[in-house]
């Protein structure tokens, strides 16, 4: 099952790729948005990943309190590296990018 799942993702970021060439001319200005629970460092470990790239990071904790909203607005260079900073991400427990 887990090939499946690994080349699932792969495609996925093949397409991303291919998308963000096409509608952007690097460097470019990308917004990412992300949604967490609000446990343990999950938050810090995100701003960690856009540490010194000059990020405007927003957070917004949900009305109960459970889950974190967090929007990284930062200048990219490259599709390569808009992608493998939503890889570096992905391994944050229960991430969802939006």
């Amino acid at each position: 099952m887990e090939n499946d799942k690994e080349k699932e993702t792969a495609e996925f970021y093949e397409r991303l790729k291919v998308e963000l060439d096409n509608s952007n001319t690097w460097p470019a200005e990308y917004l990412y948005k992300f949604i967490m629970p609000s446990v343990n460092d999950n938050v810090e470990r995100v701003e960690k990943a856009f540490d010194n790239l000059g990020a405007v990071i927003k957070t917004t904790k949900s009305k109960t309190g459970k889950f974190t909203s967090v929007s990284v607005d930062v200048t990219m260079h490259s599709a390569d590296q808009v992608i493998s900073k939503y890889k570096e991400v992905s391994t944050i427990e229960g991430i969802v990018s939006l």
